[in-house]
């Protein structure tokens, strides 16, 4: 029969055939299987990243945690629901009225009937489901509830211990949040049931609900109105940590006099008026009216509008505006009070400074050290001139902002040499197997550059040679870092490249990496990077590891979750190793009475997008400390934390929670412990509360009359605070000068210098102490941007930087602004660099100074020896005064006597005589020519010299020399000695 066709002709389509129904059901099964696998992948591969660095633990504790919560709250949630839905079908009327409306919804009734129970199982399971994902993202709530540690400290309204509000009432809000949530679903699914079986109605005459419906809605209503009593009473302890905005302070934070006389007597109130609107509720299906409890609920919402609304408004209004400071001035000092205490600056030590304009050889004795490591190297400056001088291979690269660290006494900046891999030809091999790793550490003096402008290297090469001796320079972990690498199995890769251009090779031995032995793990990686030929590449031979998640900061931010960590990890070079060093702070949001604030903002400044990160940008606490210091193996990437802050209990309270994660302060390994330094970051924090909080008088508070700011960056364009400064520095009330973070501070919307602030970041006793000069208004004290004008309208300034830009297609780029106290006023030192506009390596080539207010000398010189000299006259010619090595007690250098008659001249005693005469002479020399770092070195060079003869004269039997001490010698004594090395930019 001939197949028919035409315009009127449509072919009858049926379903589809067997061959097409096995083929959309084997796609349909391995697209499933594919995203089960997906999901297995990222759980699979998570796990043995966590067991690669040995904190499994913490992998387990979530992942059990998590788990527990979805499953106790979802199944809690589900079960709630379910029966509310069941009861509500159990109490529908056994007939439905005869209307219109009810034999509309016969259709679905008659429709849902053969699907009742999956039904309600459906709707239980996806309501669970729901709550269980939102439950589980609680497990920080619930780790801090059930592991809380004692503050020891009470709330200044309550009386209770600032945990209950840190670690439990967070916990309890949660928990009424989930009771509200399981009553308004089963309220909601429960009135959708009885108006399906007829116990609700809308239409047709006689009553609107059903005995049973009412009875069940009204249990529901009496519930709800009974959490909300539990609300009320909770919300009496969260105003001690409530959030709003009072004398400028955005985040201020705790109760005010309105809170305290009538918000909290307001919700005692409401808390028993809802205690009672509930029981009418209850009593509804005994009485079977609405009219009780709806007059009930009525009268509590009105006394909300009343009480919780209108009363405090006439109170603010009549009682606290005609007399607002006495009213306010005790809950401003608690807020005062527990702002210091939480942040750490209750201890701070303000101190007034009246800077002069001139100063003296003697006034200056003290603040030796000081002068002597003004750095000159601005770390944020010469990133550029390392990648010039240091990179060597197109391959490496240093990062913009280097770091500043001290070995010995030496200021110290630091570079790491790291691979960048624009310098390559891009393909998987070269990126993934090939080039894997950067190569050492590249260090200069940070006080000294050499006769054209460039850093003075203590370290340099490739491989690197200098004052770091042998180590492991190999960077396998790095800031710039972010690809994934397979190293190992005997597979070698590009270790760099020699001189003469040939490669040499290396094989990763470390212990790094997660192994590639198993097909299953391939395969999973492969998913993970989205990338086949992980599965089937040949280069991947048996014992081959792949490592990923290498920058410092998403390591350790991967194994201690409940951390933030700095922005800025700084590397060291210790015990034959390259560890990276990132400090981690824990906070919180619920300390009572402590204003808050968001950390992102305030720890931006002009560097901020040169540095590439923030701190926790969107956090806002009112609580932090700096209470882990973590390391970052540059070649394995093990992650170590250590225990900082030993008396923080938000830090016991995780270290209970995740046990064995974090080692003992005591267990730092002593070649690290000198460079460990308190933290930018923290730093950044604490001064922007000190603008304001420094103030502790509640009444000077209140009145705002010395509030400051922190200065914008004069150098740069960018309009963002001035960054915070490592420098070894003596505050005026201090004995001896220490490596410290370093500020300003001007008056709020003016420029003139308010205050100077230092904290010690040295590892030792005066760790962490904030010291504040505070500078009397009216002292002329120039601010930052004012030393900068002066140095921009100063015509030999502008002259000498135009003949500096003549002919040699250049720019100027000023380093960075240091401000010291030295000599009983302010020295501003600022070093200006000149930057090729083709090759953009600065170099240092002119160093600006003032001392004293606006009428002081401004210097333009080609070094710092000249440019003090100009501006401190007299004060620094013959013999300047230096200091001796950081951290040793300053010895006066001597001249060795004749050794006693009889003695055995050894020739370690000959030895050690000829060192202490040459160090004399070094010092003789150094003292007429005024070189100041000259003389620091010969002196301790002297002060070393001295050891060693008295340690060979002990050993030959000879008694000890006697000194004579050398004019020069004499006059450039230190009597202010350094605090011990640390490290930091």
């Amino acid at each position: 029969m001939p197949e028919r066709s035409g315009p009127g002709f449509r072919r009858r389509v049926g379903p589809p055939s067997r061959r097409a129904r096995v083929l959309l059901l084997t796609l349909g099964v391995l697209a499933v299987l594919f995203l089960l696998f997906v999901m297995f992948a990222g759980f699979w591969t998570d796990w043995l990243w966590f067991r690669s660095v040995h904190y499994s633990s913490v992998f387990t504790t979530q992942l059990w945690t998590k788990i527990g919560l979805f499953a106790v709250f979802g199944l809690l949630m589900a079960v709630i629901v379910g029966f509310n839905v069941w009861l509500a079908h159990r109490l529908r009327p056994p007939l439905s009225a005869m209307s219109v409306e009810q034999q509309s919804l016969d259709r679905y009734r008659s429709g849902l009937a053969p699907f009742k129970r999956w039904a309600l199982l459906g709707v239980s399971l996806v309501i669970g489901l729901v709550a269980g994902a939102a439950a589980s993202g609680q497990w920080r709530t619930w780790l801090l509830w059930t592991n809380g540690t004692s503050f020891g400290e009470k709330d200044a309204q309550f009386g209770k211990d600032v945990s209950f509000y840190a670690f439990d009432l967070p916990f309890y809000e949660f928990v009424l949040g989930f009771a509200f949530s399981a009553v308004i679903v089963s309220l909601l699914t429960s009135a959708l049931v009885h108006y399906l079986y007829g116990g609700l109605r809308l239409q047709g005459p006689g009553r609107r609900a059903s005995t049973g419906a009412q009875g069940h809605l009204a249990v529901l209503l009496g519930v709800f109105v009974l959490l909300k009593a539990v609300a009320y009473w909770l919300d009496r302890y969260a105003l001690a940590v409530k959030t709003g905005s009072y004398k400028g302070v955005t985040g201020w934070t705790g109760l005010r006099y309105v809170d305290a006389n009538a918000f909290l007597p307001a919700k005692t109130i409401l808390f028993f008026v809802a205690v009672i609107c509930a029981v009418l509720f209850f009593l509804t299906p005994v009485r079977r009216t609405w009219a009780p409890a709806l007059i009930g609920l009525g009268l509590m919402v009105l006394s909300a509008v009343l009480i919780g609304g209108v009363y405090p408004a006439i109170v603010q209004q009549f009682q606290v505006k005609p007399n607002e400071q006495a009213k306010e001035t005790p809950y401003i000092q608690k807020n005062i009070d527990a702002t210091r205490q939480a942040y750490g600056i209750a201890d701070s030590q303000v101190t007034q400074y009246e800077p002069g304009n001139a100063t003296n050889a003697d006034a200056l004795k003290p603040d030796a050290q000081t002068i002597s490591d003004i750095r000159l190297l601005d770390p944020n400056v010469v990133g550029p001139t390392f990648q010039q001088n240091e990179a060597l291979r197109k391959y490496y690269a240093f990062p913009k902002s280097l770091d500043v660290d001290r070995y010995g006494d030496q200021d110290t900046v630091l570079g790491v040499r790291e691979l960048d891999l624009n310098g390559i030809q891009r393909n998987w091999i070269n990126d993934h197997f090939n080039y894997t790793h950067g190569y050492g550490v590249i260090a200069a003096k940070g006080n000294q550059v050499d006769g054209n402008g460039n850093p003075v290297y203590t370290e340099s090469a490739l491989p690197t040679k200098g004052a770091f001796g042998d180590y492991q320079q190999r960077i396998y972990y790095g800031e710039k870092t972010t690809t994934y690498s397979i190293v190992g199995g005997g597979y070698q890769d590009i270790d760099y490249t020699a001189e003469n251009g040939t490669p040499v090779h290396f094989s990763y031995d470390g212990e790094g990496g997660v192994g590639l032995g198993n097909p299953l793990t391939r395969a999973a990686y492969a998913v993970k990077f989205a990338e086949p030929q992980i599965l089937y590449s040949s280069a991947i031979r048996d014992g081959a590891k792949i490592i990923y998640d290498r920058t410092p900061k998403e390591r350790v931010e991967k194994v201690a979750p409940w951390l933030s960590i700095d922005a800025d990890p700084y590397p060291v070079v210790e015990d034959g190793r390259v560890v990276w060093v990132l400090d981690g702070y824990t906070t919180s949001d619920g300390y009572p009475f402590s204003s808050k604030t968001t950390l992102g903002d305030v720890t931006k400044d002009s560097l901020t997008n040169q540095r590439g990160e923030l701190l926790t940008a969107a956090n806002q606490v009112n609580y932090i400390r700096n209470s882990v210091k973590a390391t970052v193996d540059a070649y394995t990437g093990e992650v170590t934390l250590y225990q900082w802050d030993e008396a923080d209990p938000v830090l016991k309270t995780w270290m209970k929670a995740f046990p064995g994660t974090v080692k003992a302060k005591a267990d730092i390994p002593k070649a690290l412990a000198p460079h460990l330094r308190y933290p930018q970051d923290m730093f950044k924090v604490q001064r922007d509360l000190l603008a304001e909080y420094h103030m502790t008088d509640a009444g000077g508070f209140f009145n705002g009359t010395d509030i400051w700011q922190v200065p914008t960056d004069p150098t740069t364009n960018s309009n963002e605070v001035q960054p915070p400064y490592y420098l070894t520095v003596r505050m005026p009330d201090a004995q001896a000068a220490s490596f410290s973070l370093t500020t300003t501070f001007s008056p709020q919307g003016r420029d003139n210098l308010a205050a100077f602030m230092s904290v010690s970041a040295d590892p030792g006793p005066d760790y962490g102490k904030i010291r504040i000069a505070k500078i009397p208004t009216g002292s002329g004290a120039l601010g930052p941007k004012q030393v900068q004008a002066k140095f921009n309208s100063d015509p030999l300034v502008a002259n000498q930087l135009t003949l500096l830009k003549t002919g040699t297609d250049s720019d100027i780029e000023y380093g960075n602004l240091l401000t010291l106290p030295v000599g009983g006023g302010l020295l501003n030192v600022e070093p200006v660099y000149l930057i090729g506009r083709s090759a953009k390596v600065p170099v240092l080539k002119k160093v600006l100074a003032t001392y004293g207010n606006e009428n002081a000398v401004v210097a333009v010189e080609d070094n710092l020896e000249k440019a003090l000299a100009k501006v401190l006259g007299g004060a620094v010619t013959g013999a300047p005064v230096t200091p001796t090595a950081p951290g040793t007690t300053p010895t006066t250098p001597t001249t060795p006597t004749a050794p006693t008659p009889g003695a055995t001249l050894t020739p370690e005693l000959q030895k050690a005589i000829g060192d202490v005469l040459k160090a004399q002479t070094d010092a003789d020399a150094a003292a007429k020519a005024g070189d100041w770092v000259a003389l620091g070195q010969a002196q301790k060079a002297q002060s070393e010299a001295a050891k060693e003869l008295a340690a060979a004269q002990q050993k030959a039997g000879a008694p000890a020399p006697t000194p004579t001490v050398s004019a020069s010698a004499s006059a450039g004594a230190s009597t202010a000695p350094s605090a011990g090395p640390t490290g930091g930019p």
